[in-house]
């Protein structure tokens, strides 16, 4: 069973969300949204993701479900500096995107690999 539900991480995340200085959400006219699902990537589950659309905009989409699955009944600390985590690495992507730049995702892809091969050193979450 999840320590928040999906009513307070909303709740949460519309409060982190609002920290975020308007100016590095510029571009972000399709804001930031949580939907109940998880999602997945094989073995891995995708905590927020950052999108691109030519109709619906830029916006950040936050996965309930899969921090629910990841996190469960941890305190809701730790609920909370997950997803102040994944709302910046979610900005970063965007920010990245405006100035034509990939790093981001280069460094996952990376970490993704090392992962894979079992080699120390990744970041699990």
């Amino acid at each position: 069973m999840a320590r928040l539900s999906l009513d307070e991480f909303t709740e949460l995340a519309e409060q982190l969300v609002d920290e975020v200085p308007p100016r590095l959400c510029r571009d972000l006219n399709g804001g930031f949204a949580v939907l109940s699902e998880e999602k997945r990537d094989q073995e891995f589950f995708i905590l927020g993701e950052y999108i691109e659309d030519g109709m619906l905009g830029n916006y950040v989409v936050f996965y309930y479900g899969s921090f629910a699955a990841v996190l469960g009944d941890e305190a809701r600390e730790i609920w909370e500096a997950e997803l102040r985590e994944t709302i910046w690495h979610e900005l970063r992507h965007h920010l990245e995107s405006l100035a034509g730049v990939d790093d981001l995702t280069r460094e996952e892809m990376e970490e993704l690999a090392r992962f894979r091969e079992g080699r120390p050193g990744v970041r699990e979450g």
